[in-house]
């Protein structure tokens, strides 16, 4: 859908928040807390960003963007070329980090800009006037987003959230071990920010009951596998494609002609997921849930590979 840029603004040092909207009298696609949606970028990127806006705010999409010292063309693209009064074209709302709004009590952990899906969530949460807790932690204080927002309702019913600068503590990162340690096995309890605080909160979660931790990537976890050197089958279309040594799956197929949706590139979107009918892959991605990985069934084209000579896909 192609929306209106009504406005770009700042967030905070180094970030800009964007409010999309349709054109007159035509509605959104409605979304969930935790959904994301794609932006398709005028220098031909495709980058994902979690919406910030909650969803009975539901006339606009809103995202917040960080300037990435290391963009490789994408924020640094949002951040120089976007304005208010252009159109962009944008896909989606999609959402691998679902809001378990009946948990007896959700806690949520954010990590710099890690802070886009929990203040959706948090917002939510408080219209619906369910128990919530949230951690929220930064290099330094100018960088974080939605701050006063968020401390203004931590005045109102104080003992909610809790704000860790690095800056601010000798340059110490925050106890996520104590953190986690303090959630209850009923509640539900989230983490969004660096891959370093991420891999960690997973080796903190791995004993908590099934299905109560939840995680969301914004870069690769692990590097693509592009060792190639297998045969990829297309069994609608088919055809076939040998993928080879230094190329995905993905770049292989689109060389090919074939039209694929994809989007991030690093396995976090989940844009290019496709079934597979046989064979075994070699998964990359920081999208799939453990019990998906383990089933095969399912790939992401633009980082995993094969363990086997021949991959069937349904494509």
């Amino acid at each position: 859908m192609e929306l209106f840029i009504q406005s770009v603004t700042p967030a905070a040092d180094g970030v800009v928040a964007l409010e999309l909207a349709p054109p007159a009298g035509q509605p959104l696609p409605a979304f969930t807390p935790g959904a994301h949606i794609d932006l398709h970028l005028g220098n031909g990127l495709v980058r994902s960003y979690s919406l910030v806006n909650p969803p009975h705010d539901g006339g606009r999409y809103v995202v917040a963007v960080n300037l990435d010292p290391a963009s490789r063309g994408g924020s640094r693209y949002i951040h120089d070329s976007l304005r208010a009064g252009q159109t962009i074209e944008v896909g989606g709302p999609r959402n691998n980090f679902e809001l378990v709004e009946d948990a007896p009590e959700v806690v949520l952990i954010a990590g710099g800009i890690g802070i886009t899906p929990m203040w959706c969530m948090v917002q939510h949460l408080e219209t619906l006037g369910r128990r919530w807790r949230l951690f929220y932690s930064a290099r330094s204080r100018s960088k974080c987003a939605y701050l006063a927002d968020i401390q203004a309702l931590e005045a109102a019913r104080p003992g909610r959230v809790q704000v860790h600068i690095d800056d601010e503590n000798d340059g110490r990162h925050v106890d996520l071990a104590a953190i986690v340690a303090s959630v209850g096995p009923d509640a539900h309890v989230y983490c969004c920010g660096p891959v370093r605080m991420l891999q960690d909160f997973e080796a903190l979660t791995a004993s908590r009951p099934a299905g109560t931790a939840h995680i969301e990537y914004f870069a690769a976890r692990q590097e693509a596998a592009v060792a190639g050197g297998f045969k990829v089958l297309l069994a609608r279309s088919q055809r076939d494609f040998v993928v080879p040594p230094g190329k995905s799956i993905l770049d292989t197929l689109l060389d090919g002609g074939i039209d694929v949706q994809h989007a991030c590139r690093e396995g976090v979107c989940g844009a290019c997921q496709t079934g597979v009918i046989s064979g075994e892959p070699e998964h990359r991605d920081a999208y799939l849930t453990p019990s998906e990985l383990k089933g095969g069934k399912t790939i992401m084209l633009c980082c995993s590979g094969s363990k086997s000579a021949e991959l069937v896909l349904d494509l």
